[in-house]
């Protein structure tokens, strides 16, 4: 029983998640980029749904680090970090899309999502390639 439950649980978190991205038109590039539009017709909804999401986890993620005492993984902020938060922050911005919402289109059918999907994987491929999945970075504090 127990083995189902770890299959189970992922898929259905994250169906979960699809859904909530579908249902809250995460999923359409215009709705993102509306959302960074600030000197135009800006969106809040996208923030909305952030707060939402928040809302939501952050007394789940409280409550586990509190059943497993153990205290949470922490890495440096360091140039790699602050580059490659650049290069996701700016992606997001011309595509409209980050990973979740992509992963949802892309599985729906949309061309310009699967381009992103592919291109994405390529990015991970070359990030690996210099050292992007060093998980010795991060340290328990």
């Amino acid at each position: 029983m127990r083995h189902l439950l770890d299959f189970l649980i992922p898929l259905l978190s994250g169906l979960l998640f699809g859904v909530g991205l579908i249902v809250s038109g995460m999923t359409h590039p215009a709705k993102v980029q509306g959302f960074l539009d600030l000197g135009g017709l800006w969106d809040p909804s996208l923030g909305l749904v952030m707060g939402g999401a928040i809302a939501v986890t952050l007394p789940v993620f409280q409550w586990v680090q509190r059943r497993r005492k153990a205290p949470p993984m922490n890495g440096p902020i360091d140039k790699r970090l602050v580059i490659g938060s650049v290069l996701f922050g700016v992606g997001w911005g011309l595509s409209g899309f980050c990973p979740g919402p992509a992963l949802v289109s892309a599985s729906a059918g949309s061309g310009e999502a699967l381009v992103y999907v592919l291109t994405m994987g390529v990015g991970m491929l070359i990030g690996n390639c210099f050292g992007g999945s060093d998980r010795r970075r991060f340290v328990r504090s």
